[in-house]
């Protein structure tokens, strides 16, 4: 059983900052890309930011130069660091794990592991 363990989120106003890690195991770490999906209700979920064993990532257009994913080898975690946050941010962030990335942002159907989910509040 392979988990994905998320932290961090929470409420923020518009323009603040907030940090999302995800660890999992040292195999799942290793060999898979890693990042963040996004979701709001009624609403299909979003790529948001990936990160591959090598460091190469990716982000969706509406979070670069914001948002910057990083990896912690020390503790098999993925790091997403939020900066200048908008309203337009908020969504349930849901860490996940598909086998490649191949230097685009995964499909939905390419993931094989996923986080519990971390809510993401931003305020204007």
């Amino acid at each position: 059983q392979v988990e994905l363990v998320e932290s961090g989120g929470g409420s923020v106003q518009s323009g603040g900052s907030l940090t999302l890690s995800c660890t999992t195991s040292e195999y799942v770490y290793d060999a898979y890309c890693m990042g963040w999906f996004r979701q709001i209700p009624g609403k299909e979920r979003e790529a948001v930011a990936f990160i591959e064993p090598d460091g190469t990532t990716t982000y969706a257009e509406s979070v670069k130069g914001r948002f910057t994913i990083s990896r912690d080898n020390a503790q098999n975690m993925v790091v997403l660091q939020m900066n200048s946050l908008k309203p337009e941010d908020t969504a349930m962030y849901l860490c996940a794990s598909p086998p490649v990335c191949g230097g685009h942002l995964p499909p939905l159907i390419a993931v094989g592991y996923w986080g519990q989910g971390t809510q993401v509040t931003v305020s204007s």
